[in-house]
């Protein structure tokens, strides 16, 4: 699977970012992780937008998402950095 890249404008720096997929989120994506190139200064907001509008199979995962960045759980306003990894993590049932 080639690498998925959000274009930055010019003059701007990019920052690359992994995303890991669990459960039905790797399900419906088809895979279990890529590379997503963002603007720098860009917000876990922005890779889940990123991953929602321009990979296939992203409109079907929810628009908020929970999200652990760098193992941490964080909220969609978090500033993410060059090399950080973002999990996506699906809604758990359990019993």
């Amino acid at each position: 699977m080639s690498t998925p890249q959000t274009p930055t404008r010019a003059g701007e720096s990019g920052i690359s970012v992994r995303c890991h997929f669990f459960a039905r989120y790797a399900e419906l994506l088809g895979c279990t992780e890529l590379q997503v190139e963002l603007s720098s200064g860009a917000t876990v907001a922005a890779a889940v937008d990123h991953v929602r509008t321009r990979i296939p199979g992203g409109q079907q995962l929810p628009t908020d998402p929970l999200v652990a960045q760098n193992q941490q759980h964080v909220q969609h306003d978090s500033v993410v950095e060059d090399g950080d990894e973002l999990a996506f993590l699906p809604p758990l049932g359990g019993g």
